[in-house]
């Protein structure tokens, strides 16, 4: 009785076990599950530093913000002017220099970082809120309404973001509260989209049907069933907003449209060091411009590992 052929091999009939020898070896290599494991756990890992390194950025963002203003001896409305020490390089007393009028950078920098937090938190979390009830009523209403507010979202996209953001600040004085609105005004209309997106795609599945079915009124089931689905799309879109929104008051700021002048600002800041970066002295903005660059990217880590959790599929991994 001739030999079983080994398993794996092609068993075709009418090949002989020379044949049968050189056929190719078309079963699955174990090792390959292993780097594909490998691989997976290399990328989760990746992935939790780059979360861990957002959150503590943002940690000691928030700290520096709550803690240097209270332990510095005066604000940078009540820095004296001290001309011997200006556009002094960072040093032990100055971290972060001095700017052209002899004041500390670190102070003045700090307190740019706070209004520009301040405005973004509150213009991002007004725009979400206006975006969200226009866009949850496009998607629950339907027909001619929807149809009305996303041509109303249209028509305020065509027009430039800076440019609406100016004559909004132009109607009113300096201060934060306009440049809030105008922030506000043109940042709601991404999240309209995004939350009229996702209710259209709600009102499909059975549980909505259901609730329609079971007499509940299109405002009790838009309340009740379809807002607390997209709040988890509504609140990524208000985070990466925020970033978005300090960009804008800086621009604002820079061209001389946002903030009075003597105010802390990040755009005010890099727009009075840019005569010293001409000249060769380049802290008055660097810290100013890192200030602003360094937050955005944390933000932007932990936008990312929220939307990996609202949806897994966007993950790049692969654990087989």
């Amino acid at each position: 009785m001739a030999d079983a052929p080994p398993r794996g091999t092609a068993e075709v009939a009418g090949t002989s076990p020379t044949e049968r020898a050189a056929a190719p070896d078309t079963r699955p290599d174990p090792q390959d599950g292993i780097h594909w494991r490998a691989r997976g756990r290399a990328t989760r890992s990746a992935r939790t530093l780059r979360v861990r390194t957002s959150a503590a950025v943002v940690a000691v963002l928030v700290l520096a913000v709550l803690l240097v203003p209270a332990l510095a001896t005066a604000t940078p409305d009540q820095q004296s002017v001290d001309l011997a020490a200006r556009l002094l390089p960072p040093s032990w007393q100055h971290p972060f220099g001095t700017d052209e009028l002899g004041r500390d950078l670190l102070v003045r920098c700090v307190h740019g970082l706070r209004v520009s937090l301040l405005v973004g938190v509150v213009a991002a979390l007004v725009a979400t809120l206006v975006g969200t009830a226009v866009g949850a009523a496009a998607g629950a209403l339907g027909g001619r309404a929807d149809r009305l507010l996303m041509r109303l979202v249209d028509g305020v996209s065509s027009v430039p973001h800076l440019l609406l953001g100016i004559f909004v600040v132009a109607m009113f004085r300096p201060g934060i509260w306009p440049v809030i609105a105008s922030v506000a005004v043109t940042h709601w209309l991404s999240t309209a989209r995004i939350v009229r997106a996702e209710v259209l795609s709600l009102r499909g599945r059975p549980y909505i049907d259901a609730a329609v079915s079971g007499g509940s009124s299109r405002l009790r089931t838009t309340v009740r069933h379809l807002l607390p689905g997209v709040l988890p799309q509504a609140g990524l879109a208000a985070v990466l907003m925020v970033p978005h929104a300090m960009w804008h008051e800086s621009a604002l700021s820079f061209l001389g449209l946002g903030l009075p002048a003597h105010q802390a600002s990040l755009g005010t800041l890099v727009q009075n060091g840019r005569g010293s970066l001409l000249a060769g002295d380049w802290w008055p903005t660097l810290f100013p411009g890192l200030l602003l660059i360094v937050p955005t990217l944390a933000l932007a880590g932990l936008a990312g590992a929220w939307r990996d959790r609202l949806d897994p599929r966007t993950r790049s991994e692969l654990t087989l």
